[in-house]
């Protein structure tokens, strides 16, 4: 069987399967790059060929006799289609993506629990009250004052100040995962486990860091963070026909199954 691979409108191969196997073993060739061999009527994503495996393994191999290898080539190479950029991916379910945010936020909860304990106690105007004074009792070198005012953030707070701060340290730990994974991948956990992938809108490539983290994720957090129910207005833009969210249009991105 002979396979032709594409990316960016580019062509290549024709490859063997051992050969576009141990391309995907390698991470030469993506599950997003796009593939064709004879008897396919379109080009279709690999991972779709996969069924999101890094192994192909074809439901048939046609292995033509050595007087016919010429011949063969020459006819995959007429019949396979030359448009490559009208081939396109399965949208992801608003379900899926619901579903991979709402595991991704759980990385959060918390945190941000702790956040909305201290305002549900009505301990928020306390809290920067106690935040000043140990301010100003650093700068001023007052110790005392200082033990004093971390005392009383303390006692403001659910849990005590050794646990906020393991809680800190794991949530930005998982943070600098979540940044890898999306930046390297074009998916977060989340994500991974719905198995779908953020993807630009209009070629369906890999997305740089710029958009698909600074602007898609991190700023989307910064915003939930202090609008928590944003996150229903931002859904009510994944019913749309291209199921793009706010910060997906804000992007240029769209998400798509494996």
């Amino acid at each position: 069987m002979q396979i032709y691979l594409a990316r960016n409108n580019q062509q290549a191969g024709p490859y063997t399967v051992e050969q576009v196997n141990q391309m995907l073993s390698s991470q030469q060739v993506l599950l997003t790059d796009l593939a064709w061999y004879q008897g396919m009527t379109e080009w279709k994503a690999l991972g779709e060929l996969t069924q999101g495996k890094l192994y192909f393994e074809p439901e048939f191999k046609t292995a033509p006799l050595a007087t016919e290898t010429v011949t063969t080539q020459n006819t995959a190479t007429q019949a396979r289609p030359s448009n490559i950029s009208k081939t396109t991916f399965q949208l992801a379910s608003v379900n899926q993506r619901l579903i991979a945010k709402l595991i991704d936020l759980l990385f959060w909860l918390p945190l941000v629990g702790i956040q909305i304990y201290i305002v549900a106690q009505d301990n928020y105007e306390k809290v920067l009250m106690a935040l000043e004074k140990m301010r100003a009792s650093s700068l001023s070198l007052d110790y005392q004052a200082m033990e004093s005012a971390q005392a009383d953030f303390a006692a403001l707070l659910p849990v005590s100040l050794d646990t906020i701060q393991i809680i800190s340290f794991c949530t930005l730990l998982m943070f600098i995962v979540q940044a890898v994974f999306i930046t390297k991948y074009g998916q977060s956990i989340g994500k991974k486990i719905m198995k779908i992938k953020i993807v630009d809108a209009q070629s369906n490539d890999k997305v740089g860091f710029l958009r698909v983290f600074a602007i898609r994720t991190f700023l989307f957090v910064l915003i939930i963070s202090a609008l928590p129910l944003f996150i229903l207005f931002d859904l009510v833009f994944a019913l749309n026909e291209k199921r793009q969210t706010l910060h997906d249009k804000l992007a240029k991105t769209k998400v798509i199954k494996l």
